[in-house]
């Protein structure tokens, strides 16, 4: 395989699930659909578009559970021209835009020296903006173990 545009363009979470979603609705029930039934003996491209689903399945999956589930196009708007001001690299904002920080130490590990370019001020600033503009992550079912989980196990 040969990279023909390196670096031609940088997408969020929340457009990579968007084109996922269109894929899926594309596939379903097409031709291609039906390649990927389990047989004994597949081809290499039915073996190719097997190994495909599976990745488009697992990605959704992740995504799903990631603050991009729950973010607009107009949230992401909104978020962009709340951001413009602080000089913010377009890295950093899409890692801010993926990554949905909730606290200082989060946003500091997102934006490259950020205690040269920002007093703590600006970094709650942006903080601010992150928490107002985008929407939270999904709740999901899944807690993490408590302490009386260790003990019960352990």
């Amino acid at each position: 395989m040969e990279v023909i545009k390196e670096s031609a363009a940088l997408l969020s979470n929340t457009e990579v699930l968007s084109l996922l979603e269109e894929l899926k609705t594309e596939l379903k029930g097409s031709k291609y659909t039906q390649h990927l039934k389990v047989k004994e003996d597949p081809s290499e491209k039915e073996k190719g578009l097997q190994r495909l689903n599976t990745i488009v399945y697992e990605t959704f999956k992740y995504l799903e559970e990631m603050p991009c589930a729950t973010q607009t196009p107009k949230s992401v708007e909104t978020f962009l021209n709340a951001i413009a001001p602080y000089g913010l690299t377009k890295g950093e904002k899409l890692q801010l835009l993926n990554m949905r920080p909730t606290s200082l130490v989060e946003i500091q590990l997102l934006i490259e020296e950020s205690e040269e370019r920002f007093d703590e001020d600006k970094l709650n600033e942006i903080l601010i903006i992150v928490s107002t503009t985008l929407p939270p992550a999904p709740e999901t079912d899944s807690k993490p173990p408590s302490e009386a989980d260790y003990e019960e196990n352990g």
